[in-house]
């Protein structure tokens, strides 16, 4: 069975610095792109930042670039987004979605796997 699954959400102040975790089961990462999401109450998902299968390109929403970084670990299957600085505009349900031999897309409908999403809540 294919599966993404996130991890590392959680309520943290403004300024402050949390790490997502997506990890993948029932298939190698290695030949896919990653990408970040996330969705806020009310709002269209919307793409925060992607890194190419073979991690050479890397690509971030303006509204997160000089904060947040992308990274993968294929030799455990995962993916990161370390976001640092939080603020409250940050708050929403983020995603990772994997696309194979994606060229970091930052389209929802370009990716083939998603998982179920982890809640960050920025506030104080």
């Amino acid at each position: 069975q294919l599966q993404l699954v996130e991890s590392g959400g959680d309520l943290v102040q403004p300024g402050g610095s949390l790490r997502l975790t997506c990890a993948a089961s029932g298939f190698s990462l290695d030949d896919y792109a990653m990408g970040w999401f996330r969705q806020a109450p009310g709002k269209e998902r919307e793409f925060v930042a992607a890194i190419m299968w073979s991690g050479s390109l890397t690509r971030y929403a303006d509204s997160v670039k000089g904060r947040f970084t992308i990274s993968r670990d294929n030799a455990k299957n995962t993916a990161y987004l370390q976001m640092n600085s939080l603020k409250p505009e940050d708050t929403a349900v983020y995603y990772c979605a994997a696309k194979r031999y994606g060229v970091a897309p930052m389209t929802p409908i370009e990716y083939d796997y998603w998982g179920q999403g982890t809640q960050v809540t920025v506030s104080s």
